[in-house]
Formats: structure tokens, C-alpha cells, sequence
């Protein structure tokens, strides 16, 4: 049966996480590296992810929230600045008061938009990956909500659907991932006239491995409403100075 847009229910806890990950464009090229953190603290869970692209730029999403049986945002911070992105903005989301704040430039001045909404308990900025690990791929489809960082922010909804089962290998060995594919819902009028403008935002993919604790595996999705998707990947370390990705070799004694 399809949801309505209520907090996710939290099936897997959350706990403390320090991830490395690659941000890739559809054909492999390397744009950037990720770092995942997330600690909790008197009962408060904070969330960042942080690109760093080749280029200098920076995506910077560090995200606040709770899961006391379901999941629930209680503030999000995102920055995207650097040649990356046209539209440099900055976004902070304040649940409780229903305060967004947006940041940008025009035309080579800085504006300040400040917009009070009527934000829902679904609201899933900088948390969309945790949620998505606590979907049920059973679910016919789960509605929930998104806050599009926009120069005049927009409520919109994101509707997660199964997608299938996939095969990967990990040192060797096969394993399966649940894929879950994530529509942009705009809603209204505007999201009558999107698709016929072609302005209608792609559909995201999820993998979440399909063991008995789920793991992210790797995304395909924008870094903003409008913008082309992007490969996100779970990376192993390096050793050594080198830069070729060699595996580290023992020292012999002597």
C-alpha cells in the first residue's frame, strides 16, 4: 500500500559512522572526494557529508536529527559554493520554527531570503540516506519530504519506490543490494508543466545491500533540483605514497 508523508520508522539505529566515498559522473571521471561523519550526543544525532571536488568547489550538507522511533529532522545546513555550482547557495532549515534561511548570489550580488514554512515531520534534508536504509523493499511506495534549496525555497516530495535487486562483488565474493528509485514530486502546477518544458528533475537510484543490517552502497543523484546526476560510491584506502592504487606491501626484516 503507498504511504502518506509520516516519519519514517526507524528500524536500524544509528551510530557513530566515518565513511570515505567518491563522487563520480555517470561515465567514472572522478569529480570529488566525500567524507561521511555521523556522532550522536545526548540523544542527538549530527550528520555531515562533504565533497571536495577537484576543482576546489565544495558541497557541504551537515544535518541534525533524531530517531526516537522515527526518524525527524531537526536542523540542515547545506553550502555548495566554488565553480561547481552557477548558483552558489547556502541553506539552513530550522524545523521547529519553520525558519529557511537561503543564501545566494545574483548577478554577482549576495541576497538573503529568509521564508517561514509549514515543515512536516518527514522532512529528510541531509538524512535522505539514512531513511532510505529503513524503507522496507516490500513497500509499494513511501512518500516523503524534501525542502528544494532554491533562491525562494520550495516544498516538494520524493516518492521512493523498489526498483529491483541488483548482484555486486565484494573481494570476491557476491553479494545483493535492494535498489531503490527516488521521484522528484513538485507537485501542483508547476509539476504539471515540468515534464511538458523538460525541466522535470531525473529520478535518483539507491542501493542498499540486502543483508540483515542494511549498508549504503552507492547512489546516482543531483546535487541540485535541476542538476545532472552523479555517482556516489563507497571507497577503500590507499596505502602508501604513491598514487597509484597499489596494495601496500609488507616491510622484510632484516
Amino acid at each position: 500500500m503507498i504511504a502518506n508523508a509520516e516519519p519514517v520508522p526507524v528500524r536500524y539505529v544509528e551510530g557513530s559512522v566515518h565513511g570515505y566515498l567518491a563522487l563520480r559522473s555517470l561515465d567514472g571521471k572522478l569529480i570529488a572526494a566525500g567524507d561521511l561523519t555521523q556522532s550522536v550526543h545526548n540523544g542527538l544525532l549530527t550528520a555531515r557529508l562533504i565533497y571536495r571536488f577537484k576543482d576546489g568547489s565544495i558541497d557541504d550538507d551537515t544535518a541534525v536529527f533524531t530517531q526516537n522511533g522515527y526518524f525527524r529532522l531537526v536542523s540542515d545546513h547545506r553550502v555548495q559554493k566554488g565553480p561547481a555550482f552557477p548558483k552558489p547557495t547556502d541553506m539552513m532549515i530550522r524545523v521547529k520554527t519553520g525558519e529557511v534561511t537561503v543564501r545566494y548570489t545574483d548577478k554577482g550580488e549576495e541576497k538573503v531570503e529568509t521564508t517561514h514554512m509549514d515543515l512536516p515531520d518527514d522532512l529528510s534534508n541531509g538524512i535522505l540516506l539514512d531513511v532510505v536504509k529503513n524503507i522496507s523493499a516490500e513497500a509499494e511506495e513511501t512518500r516523503i519530504s524534501y525542502v528544494a534549496a532554491t533562491p525562494k525555497p520550495r516544498l516538494v516530495h520524493l516518492l521512493v519506490r523498489s526498483d529491483g535487486m541488483e548482484k555486486f562483488r565484494s573481494a570476491g565474493r557476491i553479494n545483493r543490494a535492494h535498489r531503490f528509485k527516488i521521484h522528484v514530486d513538485l507537485g501542483g502546477v508547476t509539476g504539471f508543466i515540468a515534464p511538458i518544458l523538460g525541466k522535470e528533475p531525473v529520478d535518483s537510484l539507491a542501493w542498499v545491500s540486502a543483508e540483515d543490517v542494511p549498508a549504503f552502497i552507492r547512489s546516482e543523484s543531483p546535487l541540485s533540483l535541476e542538476g545532472p546526476l552523479f555517482r556516489t560510491e563507497l571507497i577503500s584506502p590507499v596505502w602508501g605514497n604513491s598514487s597509484q592504487e597499489t596494495s601496500p606491501q609488507r616491510s622484510k626484516s632484516k
